[in-house]
């Protein structure tokens, strides 16, 4: 219909495309306009809890055995609308779990298990997500009966970790306290391709250098969670997929034995699902209409049959007993050998030769009949490859030793994006310090915080040198999984102290200092790097004409090189910090774009951005003493003059072109006044930025200027401050 028409009889009342629709977004019609959403998602207002509802304290009030025992009851009651196999539901409940969590990469600390977003497209619709709609909807009276304080996010891994124990693994331990997301996350980067399971070559600079796969991407494929299981682009080579998993893993922090087993210990149970054609198989659920109630995949001729099930297009178990916890996995996969074969739905897997009747596990349907096991191209993988082929090895040998190192990893899986352990919650959280949650000793509360910063104020630094020393210390912070920031004094630890962007010579220069009052004081280095950014930030605000104190809570810790996995820290380099105007080169993606998405890791709205921003150019805090976008005369003073200037109409604003900076020259007399970059200039230029930058520009908000920006501040100083929760 047409939309204008609305007084026509019959005319659609609403505007199609519009309101509801992608048509009419800023981006359709201005493809390289800069999209601010990333900034401001999940905020209060997509919120349905109350504006006083704490997910922490909800949450300590769960009964924690309680609902361990009715994920437990509910595994093996199965349902006429979607059996379980062998009457089980562990395998459904584990995948489900696993690929929450198994989204998870290091590049950026994106994905994972701990919003919920599985719930959400694309991940509810991803081709590896098959059928993981029942799981959701099979939990949905356990999550219906504890309400807010069981959030999604929770259940979907408690899930796995009870079918885990239901069929005999000891596991290692669970932490309740993840907090659910209420849409779709906008600032997680899945791939460029625009269909699913594109050919690999597309996030590859070389498929033969399997280290060329695009960051911080780490599936191999748009809409899968690690790799192809038919092989490297669904063509069958284990020692070529060897290659594959085990960079995947890596970007998903897992080293070889982790790796290893989680794969074997993850196939240990349940099974893979391909009875029937693919092209039978109904739509996913954002594909589906209304009637479908959001559940997708529908599977024809599906009869109320498990074996009849269709998932990923390969189907067998990997074990004899596929509900029960053991080493089939392991007796299967070297005691045979394998050959390649087709699944009913035509996908490659692998298929034991001569393997007797009795050794083969039974239908998941019907006990009186037997079916051939398979493995995917990764598991003949665990078997090519001369590396994990050993590690298989010493598994086999101890059993307890591989129950002991699946347990620990599915942990690392299901929790790696969580942060410290202040972050658990319940009676199951362990009492080990695991390095990749990069573990910080409490910090001393009880020294005299005023002459710590008296002793800061007589040090000789200057204002600029202690603000940007505390801001390059917390500005690794990511609130994607919770890891970085000030909290740990891991800047003056590799690989932090040695990174360009942190100008090693001043911070060593600036540490120097530092140390030597936090041994005199008692304070830790971490709080007295922070309270140095402080002072130095109250020094500014006085020199401005502002008396006011900047907030500061004693009690950081720390880390020492033991604490420290060093290569983990590798991914959180800054390589981009428009905050201090630095690019460690030039990249393809411009300096604003990359500034929104330090701002989003950081946990900053539009707000926060701009006001940090603007306050750290006038302070002098440009990486090398760059002058780009210092648009004032009293470098140093926290004036508001950044927005000021930036948005008098007395300038004009022209491009350099041998270097891609600007000019701002007075209107006039043509005279060079700055220079900028575009992400100096991007807070005039973008219509939404440029209404916050004109809030600080008004001659009655010098005030709020000072006010905001300190709070700010403060945010960003306190964002790994995880023992301060309640």
């Amino acid at each position: 219909m047409d939309g204008n028409n609305i007084g026509r009889e019959g005319g659609c009342p609403v505007m199609h495309g519009g309101n509801t629709g992608n048509d009419k977004a800023v981006t359709k019609w201005w493809p390289n306009a800069l999209n601010l959403d990333i900034l401001q998602q999940h905020g209060a207002r997509a919120n349905p809890m109350d504006p006083d509802y704490n997910h922490r304290e909800a949450v300590k009030g769960l009964d924690f055995e309680a609902v361990k025992a009715d994920v437990k009851a509910l595994l093996t009651e199965s349902q006429e609308w979607w059996p379980a196999d062998w009457g089980h539901y562990g395998g459904l409940m584990i995948r489900l779990a696993w690929h929450s969590a198994g989204s998870y990469r290091m590049g950026d600390g994106r994905g994972g298990a701990g919003s919920g977003n599985i719930r959400f497209a694309p991940l509810n619709s991803w081709p590896d997500n098959a059928s993981l709609d029942k799981a959701r909807r099979l939990l949905w009276p356990i999550k219906k009966k504890y309400g807010n304080a069981l959030s999604w996010a929770d259940l979907i891994v408690l899930s796995g970790s009870m079918a885990y124990e239901s069929m005999g693994l000891k596991t290692f331990g669970f932490g309740f306290g993840r907090e659910d997301i209420w849409g779709p996350e906008k600032d997680v980067y899945w791939g460029a391709e625009q269909e699913w399971l594109a050919p690999s070559e597309n996030r590859y600079g070389d498929l033969g250098d399997v280290s060329t796969l695009e960051n911080p991407l780490a599936a191999t494929h748009m809409g899968l969670i690690y790799v192809n299981p038919e092989g490297v682009n669904g063509q069958p080579d284990p020692a070529k997929t060897a290659l594959h998993v085990r960079e995947t893993f890596a970007r998903m922090a897992m080293n070889d034995e982790e790796t290893a087993a989680l794969t074997c210990g993850g196939h240990t149970v349940g099974k893979a699902h391909g009875m029937g054609a693919v092209d039978a198989i109904g739509a996913e659920p954002e594909g589906c209409p209304v009637q479908a109630q959001g559940l997708g995949w529908a599977n024809a001729g599906h009869q109320g049959k498990a074996a009849n099930a269709f998932t990923s297009g390969i189907e067998g178990a990997w074990t004899q007993h596929p509900t029960q916890w053991d080493m089939g996995y392991f007796d299967y996969l070297f005691n045979y050998e394998w050959e390649l074969k087709k699944s009913p739905a035509g996908a490659w897997q692998w298929e034991p030769v001569d393997m007797p009747d009795d050794k083969k596990p039974v239908d998941a349907s019907d006990p009186s009949v037997r079916r051939s096991p398979m493995m995917t191209d990764a598991d003949m993988a665990m078997k090519v490859d001369p590396i994990y082929n050993e590690i298989c090895q010493k598994f086999m040998a101890d059993p307890e030793y591989f129950a002991d190192t699946f347990a620990r990893a599915w942990f690392k899986l299901t929790h790696r994006d969580m942060g410290p352990r202040a972050n658990y919650i319940g009676p199951d959280v362990p009492n080990e310090d695991l390095i990749w949650q990069d573990p910080v000793p409490a910090g001393a509360t009880n020294y005299d915080v005023a002459a710590v910063k008296a002793k800061i104020a007589d040090s000789g630094l200057s204002a600029a040198e202690m603000i940007t020393t505390a801001w390059d210390s917390a500005r690794t912070f990511r609130g994607s999984d919770k890891r970085g920031g000030a909290n740990g004094a891991r800047i003056r630890l590799a690989p932090q102290k040695d990174w360009v962007g942190n100008e090693p010579e001043r911070l060593a220069k600036v540490l120097g200092i530092l140390e030597p009052i936090a041994a005199e004081t008692g304070a830790s280095v971490a709080d007295v790097i922070v309270l140095a950014g402080n002072v130095g930030l109250e020094q500014s605000l006085k020199a401005a004409g502002h008396d006011v104190e900047v907030p500061f809570t004693p009690g950081r810790g720390d880390a020492t090189d033991e604490m420290t996995d060093a290569a983990s820290f590798e991914p959180l380099e800054p390589l981009c910090d428009g905050f201090r105007n630095f690019e460690k080169e030039r990249y393809a993606v411009s300096p604003e774009e990359m500034l929104l998405d330090r701002a989003q890791l950081m946990g900053l709205n539009t707000g926060e951005l701009t006001v940090l921003l603007g306050g750290m150019r006038v302070l002098g805090t440009n990486y090398g003493g760059s002058k780009h976008g210092v648009f004032t005369d009293r470098v140093g003073q926290l004036t508001n003059d950044f927005f000021v200037n930036l948005t008098d109409m007395a300038n004009t604003w022209h491009p350099v072109e041998e270097d891609g900076t600007y000019e701002i020259r007075d209107r006039a007399t043509g005279a060079v006044k700055w220079t900028a970059t575009s992400a100096d200039l991007v807070f005039g230029s973008n219509s939404i930025l440029r209404a916050y930058a004109e809030v600080y520009a008004q001659d009655d908000n010098a005030g709020k200027f000072a006010r905001d920006f300190v709070a700010a501040w403060t945010k960003v100083m306190n964002a790994d401050r995880f023992d301060l929760l309640a």
